[in-house]
C-alpha cells in the first residue's frame, strides 16, 4: 500500500511543482497584447536605397496583407497542420509526442508544439530549471498559447510567429530572411521560395541553403510534399516544383559594405538627434529595438563611383608600395621598424607566434595563419585612404569612403588628422585676399636661409630659385619659396583667427615651416575649409541625416533646410581663390584631372604632398560638391621614395578624378553635382591676366618697392627689419 501511494503522489507531487513553477510570472493577455518585437532600424540613402541596419536582432515586422498565402500555407501544412482548428494546444500531437517520441524514441514521428506553442517560446524564450526546464517550459507554453489564442485572431498569430521566429545566421523574422536568401521582400517570394524558409525552421544550421543546399534541397521537398498532402498544392504542382533546382540570391550584409563607415558617422549623429528630442519631450527611441526609417542625405552612385576609384587606383598603388617594401633596402627598413614596434609594445616573445586572421586584398579578403611579426609588416605596408564629398552649399554628406575595409581596417581616415602639405596653402591665401592683396602682386623666388631657425630653408619641389611668380601662380603652381614671402607678410594671430573660424581644431604654431603645410588637421575638416570658398564665404555645418520616421509613418525628425550659416570669407576673397585653383587644375599641379582622367567640368582644386610623401591630399570643388581624399600608410616613416608615386597629384587626385569622371558621365549625377562657377564680378575681370613668372628685373623691383618695406614681425620676436633685408639672407638664383 505504501508503495502503492508513493507511485500514486509522486507523478501528482510532481505535476503540482511543474504547475506551481510553470504559473509564475506569466505574462497576462494584457501584457501579450502590448508585446513588441525589438525591430532593426533602417538606413536608408537620399535615393531610397538600404545602406545597412541597426538591430539586436536583425528583424523587419511585416503585416498579415504581406504574407502570400502558400507562405502560411507551407507553415501550417508543415509545422502545425490543424492550427485552424485547436485553440492553442493540439492533444493529438502531444499524444503522438509522449508515446511515439519519449516512449518509442522515434524522433521523425515530430514535434508536439503547436504554432502558438512556438510563438510563446519565441516571445518570451525559455528559462533554465535544472531538473524540472523541460517540463516547466513546455506547461508554460501551453498556458501561453492558450491566452495567445484568446487575445489574437488565428492570422495575428501567424504574422506575430513568422515575425519572431529565427532563420539562423543573425536574422530573424521573413522578410529579413527573404531578404538573406534572396534578396526580396516577403511579397515577392515564390512558392518553392516559401517552402525552403519554412523547412529551415526544423533546424536552421542543418538546413542553411548557403551552408548546406543538399539538405536544404530535401527539406524544401518534404514541405512541398507536405502542401501537396494536405490539399494545399495538386500533385502536377507539387512534381514541377520539386524538380527545381535550389536557387538563391545571398546577400550575406545587407549593403554589401558600400557603406559601413558613413553607418558609424549616422548612429553618431542619430544618437544626438534622438538625445535632443529626448530632452525637450521626454520619449525616447532605441535604433536597435523602434524599427525606425532613417533616411540620410548619401547619394548612391557618387558613393559607388568612389568605391570603384579606390578599388582600381589603390589596389595599383598598393602593389607599387610593397614592391618598393620588397628590396633590400625597403625589407632592411621595415624590418628595423617592425623590430622598434615589438620592443615598444613588449611583443618581443610572441614575434613568431602563429595566429588565423583576416586578411585584406583587393582581389577578395581571405583568412590565414601568419606570425606576429608578419603581420605588422602586413599592416605597416598597408595603403589607406578616404574620400568624402559634401554639398558646400548645405553641408550635406554626399559620399563617405572611411577606409580599404570596414572590417579589417575598421579606423576611419576621414576622421584621422595628418599633415596637410600644400592644401594648407589655399587658408593664407584667402587671408592675403582678405587683406587686399591681388592675384597680380608679385613674390620673390630667391633661395632664403632661415639663421633664426637653424638654418633652415623652404625648397621649390622642382629645387629652382630666382625671378618672381604672381601670388595667383605661386599658389596654382604651389611653389614653395613665394608661398613662403606671402605667409611672412601676414599676421599670425588674424591667420590663426580664420584658421579657427574654418572649422580646424589643431592648434597652430607660429613657426616658418608652417607656410609649407606642416599644420594637421581631418579630411573632413579640410572639406568643410574648402566648402567656404565654393559657397562665396561662409561655414557650414556636415551632417548625413535628413529624416527619422516610426514604423507608422509619424515624422519624429526632419532635417531643417533653412539654417543660416555664418560668413567668415569676404566674396571678393572666395572669387579670386576660385579663379586661382581653377587655374592649379588648368594649367597647374591639377591638371591631370582633365588631361589624363578627362574631366571637362570647371572644377577648381589644390594638391598637397607632405615630407618625404607621407600622406598624399586632393581637394576639388565647384558651388556643387567639394571632394577631398588623401592617402598614406597607417606611419609617416612608410611611404614611397619617388615623386612618381607618392605625390598628391599622382597618389590622391585620381580617387578623385576617376569618381568625378564617372559622375560627370552621367547625365542626372552630373544634374545634381556639377554646378558652374559663377563669373567673376567687373570689379575683378582680368585679375588673373599676367604672367606666373617674371624675371626679377628693375621695372618690377620698383613696382614692389612698397611691399617690399613692410616690416617683418619676425615670429613673436621684439626685432623688426625691412622685409627688404631679409634678402641677405643666402642666396643662390638660377635662370
Amino acid at each position: 500500500m505504501i508503495s502503492f501511494l508513493i507511485l500514486l503522489l509522486f507523478p501528482l507531487l510532481f505535476f503540482i511543482v511543474v504547475i506551481c513553477l510553470a504559473s509564475r510570472n506569466l505574462q497576462t493577455s494584457e501584457e501579450l497584447r502590448n508585446f513588441k518585437n525589438a525591430e532593426a532600424s533602417r538606413v536608408l540613402s537620399s535615393g531610397g536605397q538600404l545602406l545597412g541596419k541597426f538591430y539586436i536582432e536583425n528583424r523587419m515586422n511585416v503585416t498579415w496583407g504581406q504574407l502570400p498565402a502558400h507562405l502560411v500555407n507551407a507553415l501550417v501544412a508543415t509545422e502545425d497542420v490543424r492550427f485552424f482548428d485547436h485553440e492553442g494546444v493540439d492533444s493529438r500531437s502531444l499524444y503522438r509526442v509522449l508515446f511515439k517520441t519519449l516512449l518509442l524514441n522515434r524522433s521523425e514521428s515530430g514535434g508536439g508544439s503547436t504554432i502558438s506553442q512556438q510563438l510563446a517560446k519565441n516571445m518570451f524564450g525559455r528559462k533554465a530549471g535544472g531538473s524540472f526546464s523541460v517540463p516547466v517550459n513546455k506547461y508554460r507554453e501551453i498556458i501561453l498559447a492558450r491566452r495567445l489564442e484568446k487575445t489574437f485572431t488565428k492570422e495575428e498569430i501567424i504574422t506575430l510567429y513568422l515575425n519572431t521566429v529565427s532563420f539562423g545566421e543573425d536574422i530573424f523574422g521573413i522578410d529579413a530572411a527573404a531578404g538573406r536568401y534572396f534578396n526580396k521582400i516577403t511579397e515577392s517570394l515564390r512558392i518553392e521560395e516559401s517552402a525552403m524558409l519554412v523547412g529551415m525552421l526544423k533546424a536552421t544550421t542543418r538546413y542553411n541553403p548557403a551552408l548546406k543546399p543538399e539538405n536544404a534541397l530535401s527539406r524544401r521537398n518534404v514541405v512541398l510534399r507536405q502542401m501537396e498532402k494536405y490539399n494545399y498544392l495538386g500533385s502536377s504542382d507539387a512534381d514541377s516544383l520539386t524538380a527545381l533546382p535550389l536557387r538563391l540570391d545571398y546577400r550575406k550584409a545587407e549593403s554589401e559594405g558600400r557603406a559601413d563607415y558613413f553607418l558609424v558617422r549616422v548612429r553618431k549623429e542619430l544618437d544626438e538627434i534622438l538625445g535632443n528630442i529626448a530632452l525637450s519631450t521626454g520619449r525616447r527611441w532605441c535604433p536597435e529595438k523602434d524599427g525606425l526609417i532613417i533616411t540620410t542625405s548619401l547619394d548612391d552612385d557618387l558613393q559607388s563611383f568612389a568605391r570603384q576609384s579606390f578599388a582600381r587606383h589603390l589596389s595599383t598603388m598598393q602593389k607599387h608600395l610593397r614592391d618598393q617594401y620588397s628590396t633590400a633596402a625597403g625589407r632592411a627598413k621595415l624590418n628595423e621598424l617592425t623590430e622598434a614596434i615589438l620592443l615598444e609594445k613588449n611583443l618581443g616573445h610572441r614575434a613568431g607566434k602563429i595566429n588565423r586572421q583576416l586578411i585584406f586584398d583587393w582581389k577578395g579578403s581571405y583568412p590565414d595563419s601568419i606570425s606576429v611579426r608578419d603581420s605588422i609588416k602586413l599592416a605597416l605596408t598597408t595603403l589607406h585612404g578616404g574620400l568624402l564629398a559634401m554639398d558646400p552649399q548645405s553641408g550635406a554628406i554626399r559620399a563617405w569612403v572611411g577606409g580599404i575595409d570596414f572590417i579589417t581596417q575598421p579606423y576611419d581616415q576621414i576622421l584621422a588628422r595628418r599633415q596637410l602639405g600644400s592644401v594648407f596653402k589655399p587658408v593664407f591665401y584667402a587671408l592675403a585676399f582678405e587683406e587686399g592683396m591681388h592675384p597680380c602682386q608679385y613674390l620673390d623666388n630667391d633661395s632664403l636661409v632661415l639663421r633664426d631657425y637653424q638654418d633652415w630653408r623652404p625648397e621649390n619641389f622642382d629645387r629652382s630659385y630666382g625671378g618672381k611668380y604672381s601670388v595667383a601662380g605661386a599658389l596654382a603652381r604651389s611653389m614653395n619659396i613665394p608661398s613662403f614671402v606671402l605667409f611672412r607678410e601676414l599676421e599670425f594671430e588674424k591667420l590663426n583667427l580664420l584658421w579657427k573660424e574654418m572649422g580646424f581644431t589643431f592648434p597652430l604654431r607660429n613657426t616658418p615651416a608652417l607656410a609649407l603645410g606642416t599644420a594637421e588637421a581631418s579630411l573632413e575638416e579640410i572639406a568643410v575649409a574648402y566648402s567656404v570658398f565654393a559657397n562665396g564665404g561662409f561655414k557650414i555645418k556636415p551632417w548625413s541625416v535628413t529624416s527619422v520616421i516610426e514604423p507608422d509613418g509619424n515624422i519624429i525628425y526632419l532635417r531643417n533646410r533653412d539654417e543660416i550659416f555664418p560668413r567668415i570669407l569676404s566674396e571678393r576673397s572666395c572669387h579670386l581663390i576660385n579663379a586661382v585653383l581653377q587655374k592649379a587644375v588648368r594649367e597647374g599641379t591639377g591638371t591631370s584631372m582633365q588631361s589624363v582622367y578627362g574631366v571637362s567640368s570647371a572644377f577648381a582644386g589644390k594638391t598637397g604632398t607632405t615630407q618625404n610623401y607621407a600622406d598624399a591630399w586632393f581637394a576639388a570643388y565647384n558651388p556643387g560638391l567639394t571632394v577631398v581624399a588623401r592617402t598614406g600608410a597607417s606611419l609617416p616613416s612608410i611611404h614611397f621614395n619617388n615623386r612618381y608615386h607618392g605625390t598628391g597629384s599622382v597618389l590622391a587626385l585620381p580617387l578623385v578624378a576617376l569618381t568625378l569622371k564617372k559622375a560627370e558621365s552621367r547625365p542626372v549625377t552630373a544634374g545634381r553635382f556639377i554646378k558652374p562657377f559663377p563669373p567673376l564680378p567687373p570689379e575683378l575681370q582680368g585679375s588673373l591676366d599676367c604672367p606666373d613668372f617674371i624675371e626679377d628685373k628693375l621695372p618690377f623691383r620698383q613696382t614692389d618697392r612698397i611691399r617690399k618695406q613692410r616690416t617683418d614681425r619676425n615670429y613673436g620676436t621684439d626685432r623688426r627689419k625691412s622685409f627688404f633685408l631679409e634678402r641677405l639672407f643666402r642666396r643662390n638664383r638660377r635662370n
